[in-house]
């Protein structure tokens, strides 16, 4: 049946084609951003001989552009990445235990879309084409583009098996697997997340720092390093609270983990310090997803009498709900007791004193060690220093002479914010760009 209808596709009309999206059962919202609802209307407007097609068309052909991707790739993209309750099922059970009403819904979904991805963009242009009857033809947008899809490397195999099928359905048993593996939704189409108005918002373009870029701090490098490939396991991890001076590359460390473990089905999701209360309800958010989830804090400390630090605190060590295993928190901070004590704090006999004042002091002060791991970053000395300026001038491609570099570089840092990693990267950035311009430094 499906091969049938896949060979007599060029005479399937748009009506039919719109029958088919409208009739999906459980992929009904695939197409629900701007690219599918822009190829509905533009279904629909062909339709009633309208002259909203073309507008309809101009619309879908500008939101394919801005994703610089093919329709039938974009279909495909859609598929492995929108939510429904199949993918969210099928993570947590086998196809023998789901519903069979769902598996069948499933199935014919599946020919249904499979049915779409072979109505071509040049069938699409010809339709329009056809009923407005330009002077000038419309131009069809390119399906054969190379793929630009967000979810990488990891889609390749399944796309590749869609397309060489006759029967989209007979993937059931593929496409269970890939939602099993890396999920689906938001979780799966991106690598990076922003806590923001009490939901997690999708960083499309995180900060491309690597791993190769830092230099100095191998042993705090590889204590992270390690702890992550025990999250990525599935074996205990620790938290981590990454503690020193300013400027020394503790954030970076952390973002470039992203792109060093992002193909393994790491996530970062970042967290301000403003924002710490709803640290719980994140951690319960993923806490039954596939990803591995790095909660990233930055600059942390907290103020007298902020409670915040409570919130984490049950995060870091639990309650009476599990810790998921799935997540952990890396912390930076330029304080080694991340909430402030004042000598006022310190107990004195006075009428209206606690009685067990010190037992506040050393929460206080203890509270840093509830983190399992503290990597300690303390300032680079001169030759440390430069030896990140070595690094970085390599990489960037400059070509002075050794003694004028480190001259330079130790100039910059007396003028500026005195030597750090932070320091290098300005300095090298500075004179990378003073040479190309002026092509002196």
């Amino acid at each position: 049946m499906v091969k049938s209808l896949i060979h007599e596709k060029n005479q399937l009309s748009p009506a039919q084609i719109l029958y088919q999206v409208q009739s999906l059962l459980i992929y009904r919202e695939m197409l629900g951003d701007q690219v599918g609802q822009a190829f509905l209307e533009m279904l629909q407007a062909i339709e009633e001989d309208s002259s909203e097609s073309l507008k309809s068309y101009g619309r879908w052909f500008e939101a394919l552009a801005n994703r610089n991707q093919g329709w039938q790739d974009y279909l495909l993209d859609r598929l492995l990445a929108t939510d429904n309750s199949f993918a969210r099922q099928v993570q947590h059970r086998s196809l023998a235990h789901l519903p069979p009403a769902l598996i069948q819904a499933v199935k014919r979904d599946l020919r249904s879309l499979q049915m779409l991805y072979s109505c071509n963009s040049n069938q699409v242009c010809k339709w329009v084409n056809k009923q407005v009857k330009l002077s000038e033809e419309l131009i069809p947008w390119a399906d054969n583009l190379e793929p630009k899809s967000s979810l990488k490397k990891a889609s390749f195999p399944i796309k590749n098996r869609l397309k060489s099928l006759k029967n989209w359905a007979d993937a059931l048993g593929d496409l269970a697997d890939y939602y099993r593996q890396f999920g689906t939704g938001i979780f799966a189409e991106y690598r990076a997340f922003r806590w923001q108005h009490e939901k997690l918002v999708a960083v499309a373009h995180p900060d491309p720092v690597q791993m190769a870029d830092l230099v100095g701090y191998e042993s705090q490098q590889e204590m992270i390093l390690k702890n992550t490939e025990f999250l990525l396991s599935g074996n205990s991890a620790l938290h981590i609270l990454l503690y020193g001076s300013r400027g020394s590359g503790k954030s970076s460390l952390v973002k470039s983990l992203l792109h060093k473990f992002g193909d393994r089905n790491l996530r970062l999701i970042e967290v301000a310090k403003s924002e710490l209360k709803h640290l719980s309800t994140i951690a319960e958010q993923v806490r039954d997803l596939p990803q591995k989830f790095v909660i990233f804090v930055d600059d942390l400390s907290f103020e007298e009498d902020d409670d915040a630090y409570k919130a984490l605190k049950v995060v870091l060590e639990g309650n009476l709900t599990a810790r998921p295993q799935n997540v952990v928190v890396y912390a930076t901070s330029n304080r080694r007791h991340l909430i402030r004590e004042f000598f006022d704090d310190r107990p004195r006999p006075k009428d209206a004193d606690e009685v067990h004042t010190w037992d506040t002091v050393q929460e206080k002060l203890s509270f840093s060690d509830r983190f399992g791991l503290t990597l300690t970053f303390e300032p680079p000395d001169q030759a440390a220093y430069l030896k990140m300026i070595r690094h970085l001038a390599e990489q960037a491609n400059i070509a002075l002479p050794s003694e004028a570099l480190e001259h330079q570089a130790l100039q910059w840092a007396t003028r500026h914010n005195g030597r750090s990693g932070r320091t290098a990267r300005q300095f090298v950035d500075f004179l990378h760009s003073d040479l190309a311009v002026f092509g002196s430094s």
